[in-house]
């Protein structure tokens, strides 16, 4: 069973952001592995752990993907040290300030190449919040998906992965065969803390970098782009109320006025 993991070298959620040329500036804040990826690892290891283990020579393994600058190979390297087995770092000046259209055509590509039953991903990434990438990745290879899990039992000699989806309608069970797409949301698991011995070994883990010629898409633009933008607003003060005998009625007008009662 080989399982691929897309990952993503994200801004750190606490710095300050802001846009330059219709773009986010990255070059100028730290840079970290998304949260939400970290789960997805965590889930393919405990998978593989779960049947037989991914230890070098074992029938299981984990290859994280990522998509992004060179620098992005410090979060490739964080997965690496949680236990994945390898990795494959797509990098490419074309593919600045690509799209989840973009993006999802190129991790496609990869997947599709490289022979994965499962491929697990994050609900989305902390610095876009569009949560699309894991059904365009699908719907691409032409896959099951099996988003918001969160819980998943893979069945290796059947081929079939079953999940719990968790949405605001409730919770469904959904199962599909082998090949399929998983998301998985932040409750599904605890990451595990890279220890010493997984971090010293990961510098040793193959890192492999490919360009767009390499996995065979000729170099286009992303199929949207951001024309303006604009800083948010201060946030405006707040309203006192002073209770004179009347606060009760003040602050229910306050609330009738925001349709929240």
């Amino acid at each position: 069973m080989k399982i691929a993991v897309c990952i993503k070298q994200v801004p750190d959620s606490w710095a300050e952001k802001k846009m330059v040329n219709g773009a986010l500036d990255r070059e100028n804040v730290d840079a970290v592995l998304n949260d939400l990826d970290e789960y997805a690892v965590e889930e393919a290891l405990r998978i593989v752990e779960a049947h037989g283990g991914n230890e070098d020579g074992a029938a299981h393994s984990v290859t994280v993907i990522s998509m992004g600058p060179a620098r992005a190979t410090d979060a490739v390297r964080k997965a690496l040290s949680m236990g994945a087995n390898g990795a494959i770092l797509i990098t490419d000046p074309a593919l600045a300030s690509a799209d989840a259209l973009l993006t999802s055509k190129v991790l496609a590509q990869v997947i599709n190449s490289e022979g994965f039953d499962l491929v697990i991903c994050g609900t989305e990434s902390t610095d876009a919040r569009m949560s699309v990438v894991p059904a365009m990745i699908a719907a691409r290879l032409g896959w099951a998906q099996l988003t918001f899990a969160g819980s998943v039992d893979v069945e290796p000699a059947q081929s079939k992965v079953s999940i719990t989806r968790v949405s605001e309608a409730g919770v469904d069970s959904m199962s599909a065969n082998f090949p399929a797409v998983i998301s998985v949301i932040e409750k599904i698991n605890e990451p595990r803390y890279p220890s010493f011995k997984g971090i010293m070994a990961a510098k040793k883990k193959s890192i492999e970098s490919r360009d767009l010629a390499a996995i065979g898409i000729s170099a286009q633009s992303a199929w949207s782009q951001v024309i303006d933008s604009q800083l948010r607003p201060p946030r405006a003060a707040g309203v006192k109320v002073s209770d004179d005998g009347s606060g009760g009625e003040k602050l229910v007008n306050f609330l009738v006025e925001r349709k929240l009662i």
